[in-house]
């Protein structure tokens, strides 16, 4: 059987003769278009195409396809825009169509001419017809012959800003100054009054010199929210004329056309008419030939004024073809080869329209950066489809390079239906089932645009973009699953970057959660969390009551540490919300009667930021989700909040609120020094937001130790300040774990016997191995609560034994706790401690030498891996003699963070200069120590009980720091939470007051949260085991990112390094279909010129909004610049673009200069605070 080339199918049944070969000189998805109607009508079609273009999809879809000159020859845009050259390969490759799309040369009457003179036939109207029309002071001349009406402007182009300048003093503001040749919003600037003319009319020139090859600008008239009506014309070579009814093109931005409605909306049919009567008479009147557009102004009066005729096809054309059933491309053709319209049935009683059609631009540009053009790889591309849903696109697959040099839409999205509501919402449904990936898109913004008031009545007009800045509000794609690959990607090739991570899991699976059983044995269903619980007391009846109830409990309460302090002390606070959910039902039930689970607050809020990159507040919200029974406990640091130092008294009201809000109950709320001022700052603070008040008392060292500084008298005293200070619960918190079963006894029995209506909770680390006992003994004594954690998270720094302490009181003291469903959710923890092992610290078994040195559980095990980093961990017995000795340099302090932090920091300091405690006491004077210790002495952190030692402390601060003697906080001015909130909604877009209460508490680390953020996504939703160690190559997991979304992810392979680059291709399945992520080997070392990039979150440096060429730098080193005010001008897709400084300061460096080629983000100017003149 013989076989017949595709292209040869066309051959016997082309409809124009051995005139059949077409070449299109124009680039991306109007040639395709193009090409597409040409292929109908068996012509054989050329693309042309510049040696930056040599990847591009429209080379493909053609026949034929030749670069435009040698490389280097034409610059990006030159090249389309060499008519000679075009022409050579034309005549040289027998051509006998040329068609000039838009854009480029499709209204140079010269290319025209000369192609018609070649011997080609030009698909367009004739030069001379260009030339009449296809600028806009001509077409003046000629709506003025038709007798046409048109918006005051100047009779002819200007030439210089005077004749701007005249206009204005007759005319008035506002004007607009447009080009004379080109369209697609280049080349137009409109002038408010008090703007600077002389700069727009020199911007405007510059950009259509550079987009269109002639500069001529001309001014007139800007009318306000006006309609801009175009109407679709056809003539062919015999003087006939018709129209193809009207669209709405109102929607743009910058001039340029964003979102097309055909028909009209809500044009009176009057009006409709006048503005069809009025196109096809400019369109006889000036001898029309081909396809053109002639485009109205309808100001608010419905009063209607021509602009120009548009001598080519429109971008906007297809929702012409869509409602009228006409294909305009294939009309253009065949009137350009002779055809009559009456040959082609386009007669005007025979034109009608069928519903609506509306076109949506998709571009490479980002609308929450004024649509800054995005350049890159796309790493995904799926589009949409379906009944009535039209696509013209041109690079748009995955791996295509979005380049800097055009423009930068990326398809055209037509869709159509009997009604405009209908089209509409097909629309948003179509933009929805994109998925683009790799560079930023303008569909947030079109989304929302479509769903606005404005635009579904239809009476939005041509400023409606810039005049509604509600509709910059946008619900962006969250492109989740991308990031969530660079993440596995990373970690793939360059391994876990998560700081303390030592090895890999043991734990090589992932961890079942274990069945709970009821009496009968039958297994529990946790999908429904229970009803009972201490919280339903706590919600209907109130704190006061709550705590009332918790005193008069028949036994002793459990509270369970394991969701923070257990593995605060054991696995370096890293257990991530992922296990904790995923355990969470299943506590929900098993410990349905504890008093609460310690969940939330203190190093845990930091570390979720800083090591994890979670959002604290996001845990919190799922975790109290997932238990509603039980109460939730936090760990709030008095004056600090949940900060290492003091803040001012409404940023902790402020943060204490939304903890409240967002799900905490109780609050346990302590001073490191127990300085009772601190305290009540954090007391007062959970008093307004209506939550449990647990005033804390923090226990140090041994009380029975005769001469000791903390006795029964001193924590009587506090307890009876704390009293009259008003408090829920008395918290007392042993953070050593040094309270022998005695002292337990002595200290809970006295306070009982003094206060018997107050409810105690005792909370206590088993750094000894006697935590159980003295557990056990303060339930004797009268504790209401004791602290507990899962067996197979408690012990050596953590809680005492959940299952130790109910076999401990088993008989005597009833705590509402389930031994069996104890004993089966520990099988879950205890799969944990394999999953966490990578941060388990080298603890053997208890250490009874707590006693003298006092390190608190959750420090000692941070102390010793700090140790170890530093290179001390051989001399750890030697930084533990180190911490007592600091200790009682320091005044024999409470040790509690950040106390505990402070002790730690002197007690390294000494350790590593090999310093005892007399080489401090006589070197104080002359050593620079570390901050934590300045800050001590200078009372930031507070006031000890006792009063500093001196002389060490005038000693330690010299001239250096203060020396504060009251409350650090009353000194802080106010924190502006509206500033606050504007500022991190500049840099990092939608924020909300969990948001603002994470930066009050720690600046950099949510900075650095949000970058993280930013880059990888939600990392919460992935198992901890691929969060902590890559992929195996065919391994496959499922990653939940909501209810009802999984994504499966595979890893394929890894690829062999770039070494130009440094670069490996790291490629994985997801979901079925293929996926490419670029990493850096940070292994490999490549020597490569890079150029230093914009910190996007810092207002100092000022990068490029995209890449393109400098153009101008406004500013030079030393310049004193305001918000706002230009510092350079890029050219880049066709455009020019403003770049303004965000913020007031002095320029400190300079990058670039004029004519530099720069990418997006490459830092450009760096500012500075500006310096103040020396008075003279």
């Amino acid at each position: 059987m013989a076989h017949m080339k595709l292209s040869g199918l066309r051959d016997n049944f082309s409809l124009l003769g051995e005139k059949n070969k077409i070449l299109v000189a124009n680039r991306g998805e109007i040639p395709i278009r193009i090409f597409r109607s040409a292929h109908e009508l068996s012509m054989r079609t050329v693309a042309i195409y510049s040696h930056e273009d040599r990847l591009s999809t429209h080379r493909l879809k053609a026949d034929e396809s030749y670069v435009i000159g040698e490389e280097g020859q034409f610059t990006p845009v030159g090249a389309y825009l060499a008519i000679d050259e075009i022409i050579n390969i034309a005549k040289k490759h027998k051509v006998d169509f040329i068609h000039p799309g838009y854009g480029f040369l499709s209204e140079n009457s010269e290319f025209a001419d000369k192609v018609a003179k070649a011997g080609i036939t030009w698909i367009g109207p004739p030069a001379e017809v260009i030339d009449s029309v296809g600028d806009k002071v001509s077409a003046r001349y000629l709506a003025a012959r038709a007798d046409v009406p048109t918006v005051p402007g100047t009779p002819g182009p200007i030439k210089s800003v005077k004749e701007a300048e005249d206009f204005v003093a007759q005319y008035g503001y506002p004007v607009i100054i447009k080009a004379a040749f080109g369209g697609g919003g280049r080349g137009m600037r409109v002038v408010r009054e008090g703007e600077d003319i002389n700069d727009a009319f020199q911007r405007a020139s510059s950009e259509a010199l550079t987009a269109f090859g002639d500069g001529t600008c001309f001014v007139e008239r800007f009318l306000d929210h006006p309609k801009h009506i175009e109407v679709q014309l056809l003539g062919d070579n015999y003087g006939n004329v018709v129209h193809l009814f009207e669209r709405d093109c109102s929607v743009q931005r910058r001039h340029q056309k964003v979102v097309e409605v055909a028909p009209a909306k809500n044009i009176p049919r009057e009006v409709r008419d006048a503005i069809l009567t009025d196109a096809v008479k400019l369109a006889k009147e000036c001898g029309y030939r081909n396809a053109g557009t002639a485009e109205f102004l309808v100001d608010n009066q419905n009063r209607h004024y021509f602009i120009e005729i548009n001598p080519r096809i429109q971008v906007e054309h297809t929702i012409t073809e869509e409602i009228t059933g006409i294909d305009l491309v294939a009309a253009q053709i065949q009137i350009a080869a002779g055809a009559s319209l009456a040959q082609l049935g386009l007669l005007q009683d025979r034109i009608t329209t069928r519903g609506f059609a509306i076109q949506c631009r998709i571009t490479t540009e980002d609308p929450a950066k004024n649509f800054q053009p995005d350049t890159g790889r796309l790493e995904v591309y799926r589009s949409a489809g379906g009944n009535g849903v039209r696509l013209d696109g041109g690079n748009a697959y995955a791996g295509a390079v979005i380049s800097p040099h055009y423009d930068s839409m990326l398809v055209k999205c037509s869709c159509s239906g009997s009604t405009y509501e209908i089209v509409r919402r097909k629309m948003i449904r179509a933009l929805i089932e994109f998925r683009i990936r790799g560079v930023k898109t303008n569909i947030p913004f079109l989304l929302t645009l479509l769903t606005h008031p404005v635009f579904i009545s239809g009476d939005y007009w041509t400023t409606f973009i810039d005049d509604t800045p509600q509709l910059f509000k946008m619900v962006s794609s969250q492109n989740r699953a991308q990031k969530l690959l660079h993440y596995l990607a990373d970690l793939a090739v360059n391994g876990s970057s998560i700081k303390g991570q030592i090895g890999l899991p043991k734990l090589k699976k992932n961890p079942d959660v274990p069945h709970l059983h009821d009496a009968e044995g039958n297994v529990i269903n946790v999908a429904t969390p229970p009803t009972a619980g201490w919280r339903k007391v706590l919600l209907e009846q109130g704190p006061a009551e709550f705590a009332k109830q918790v005193r008069n409990f028949q036994g002793t309460l459990l509270m369970d540490t394991t969701w923070r302090d257990a593995h605060q002390s054991l696995l370096a606070t890293r257990v991530r919300t992922h296990d904790l959910a995923t355990i969470a039902p299943t506590t929900a039930h098993a410990l349905s009667g504890a008093f609460a689970l310690e969940c939330w607050g203190g190093a845990t809020f930091d570390v979720a930021m800083r090591f994890l990159h979670e959002d604290p507040w996001a845990r919190l919200r799922t975790l109290r989700k997932l238990v509603p029974n039980i109460p939730f406990q936090m760990l709030l640091r008095g004056a600090n909040g949940v900060a290492y130092s003091s803040l001012p008294d409404n940023a902790i009201d402020h943060f204490v609120k939304q903890a409240k809000d967002n799900g905490v109950d109780i609050f346990r709320v302590f001073d490191a020094l127990n300085d009772l001022d601190q305290l009540k700052v954090g007391v007062d603070a959970v008093k307004k937001a209506g939550g449990v008040v647990e005033a804390t008392v923090c226990y140090s060292g041994d009380m029975l130790q005769p001469g000791k500084k903390y006795n029964l008298d001193y924590y009587l005293e506090v307890t009876e300040k704390i009293v009259q200070m008003g408090t829920h619960i008395l918290g007392i918190k042993d953070m050593a774990g040094t309270m022998k079963p005695a002292a337990a006894r002595l200290l809970i029995g006295s306070i009982r016997a003094k206060y018997p209506d107050l409810p105690i909770h005792v909370h206590t680390h088993d750094s000894a191995g006697t935590a159980v006992s003295s557990m056990t003994v303060a339930a004797l004594s009268g504790a209401d609560v004791v602290d507990v954690a899962i067996n197979s998270m408690s012990g050596l720094t953590s809680q005492p034994s959940i299952n130790a302490l109910l076999a401990s009181l088993d008989g005597q003291i009833d705590t509402g706790i389930n031994v069996q469903n104890v004993r089966e959710l520990d099988a879950y923890w205890a799969e944990m401690r394999l999953l966490y092992s990578c941060f388990e610290a080298d603890l053997k078994g208890p250490d009874a030498e707590v006693y003298q040195h006092e390190i608190p559980g959750g420090q000692l095990t941070n102390l010793l891996f700090q140790a170890q980093q530093q290179g001390l961990g051989e001399q750890w017995a030697e930084t533990k003699r180190a911490y007592r000795e600091a200790n009682y340099l320091l005044g024999d302090i409470v040790k509690v963070t950040p106390t505990s932090k402070v002790v730690g920091d002197l007690a390294q300091f000494m350790v590593t200069n090999k310093f005892n405690s007399d080489d401090i006491k006589r070197l104080a004077n002359t050593l620079d120590f570390p901050d934590s210790i300045m800050d001590f002495f200078e009372g930031l952190i507070g006031q000890p009980y006792g009063g500093f030692p001196e002389p060490l402390r005038s000693d330690i601060l010299r001239n250096k720091r203060r020396k504060l003697t009251t409350r650090p906080g009353l000194e802080l001015a106010p924190f502006n939470m509206q500033d606050i909130r504007e500022d991190l909604e500049t840099r990092f877009g939608d924020i909300d007051e969990c948001d603002i209460a994470s930066y009050n508490m720690y600046p950099k680390v949510y900075e650095d949260f949000q970058k993280i953020k930013e880059k990888y996504g939600d990392l919460s939703v992935l198992p901890t085991k691929s969060f902590l160690s890559p992929l195996d190559v065919d391994e496959e997991i499922e990653v939940t990112i909501e209810q009802g979304k999984t994504l499966i992810v595979k890893l394929q392979a890894i690829g062999d390094l770039n070494k130009a680059t440094g670069v490996r291709e790291v490629y994985f399945d997801l979901n079925g279909e293929l996926r490419k992520i670029r990493v850096v080997d940070r292994s490999q070392k490549v020597e490569t010129i890079a150029k230093p990039k914009a910190d996007a979150h810092d207002p100092y440096q000022i990068g490029a909004p995209m890449a393109g060429v400098v153009v101008e730098v406004k500013v030079h080193k030393g310049s004193l610049v305001k918000k706002g005010e230009a510092v350079a001008v890029l050219s880049a897709m066709k455009m020019e673009m403003v770049i303004s400084s965000p913020a007031d300061g002095q320029v400190k460096e300079v990058l670039v200069s004029n004519g530099n080629a720069v990418d997006a983000s490459d830092l450009l100017v760096v500012l500075e605070d500006a310096v103040a003149p020396v008075e003279q």
